[in-house]
């Protein structure tokens, strides 16, 4: 589809279909410390040109407007944390340690200020720019819930769990894991937990998803 007028406030077209080069990293990575410096509101393309060592009009050769930048940074973040969040082996046979470690590097990564600062910035813009909050939810809970269903699945397939939907266990085993911390770390209250709570919080969800999902009876 084709557009007849570019609007300098939304985003022309999906950053994440442009094929990726040095240069269009450079303006990300720059647009990155701006962004979580300065917020979405705060933040000018002349900013993020000093940040990446560009021009502001070798920005613009790349992203019709500020908002299709922070898209694409949505984007490619979130395309990142899933990637990183999932090199594990499915087949691996023991699901508890499997699901203990998604679930520990799933907190890790959940609870960093970075990411709370990103997920702010997608609600308080969602909004105006609707299309963005879209991306982050595609890209992020979507993206990961279809990945670990898929992992679960070939872990019912080999006989270690009982599931009958893969997609609703999924996002069941994530909002075990994130119990109220993360909630509270958005709205400001209370402090990043330490990796000894979020092993304590994960085991927690653990047991309970298996309580449900598993084949083995849990002494």
């Amino acid at each position: 589809m084709t557009m007849t007028m570019i609007d300098t406030e939304t985003p022309a077209a999906a950053p994440h279909a442009e094929p990726e080069s040095s240069k269009r990293r450079e303006i990300i990575d720059g647009a990155r410390k701006v962004f979580f410096e300065k917020g979405f509101d705060g933040a000018s393309m002349d900013e993020v040109a000093k940040a990446a060592g560009v021009s502001k009009a070798t920005i613009y050769v790349y992203f019709a407007s500020k908002a299709e930048l922070f898209e694409a940074l949505v984007h490619n973040d979130r395309t990142r944390s899933a990637e990183r969040l999932f090199e594990v082996d499915p087949s691996g046979d023991d699901v508890e340690m499997l699901l203990r470690r998604l679930g520990i590097s799933f907190m890790t990564m959940m609870v960093q200020p970075d990411q709370i600062r990103m997920v702010r910035m997608v609600i308080a813009i969602a909004e105006k720019f609707p299309r963005i909050g879209r991306t982050f939810f595609d890209a992020g809970p979507c993206h990961g819930g279809q990945r670990l269903a898929a992992l679960l699945r070939r872990q019912a397939d080999l006989g270690r769990l009982r599931i009958d939907d893969d997609l609703a266990a999924a996002y069941e085993f994530f909002n075990l894991c994130q119990s109220n911390s993360v909630k509270g770390l958005l709205f400001g209250v209370g402090e990043q937990p330490t990796p000894a709570q979020i092993e304590e919080t994960v085991e927690r969800a653990v047991r309970v998803f298996l309580s449900y999902y598993g084949t083995q009876p849990r002494t």
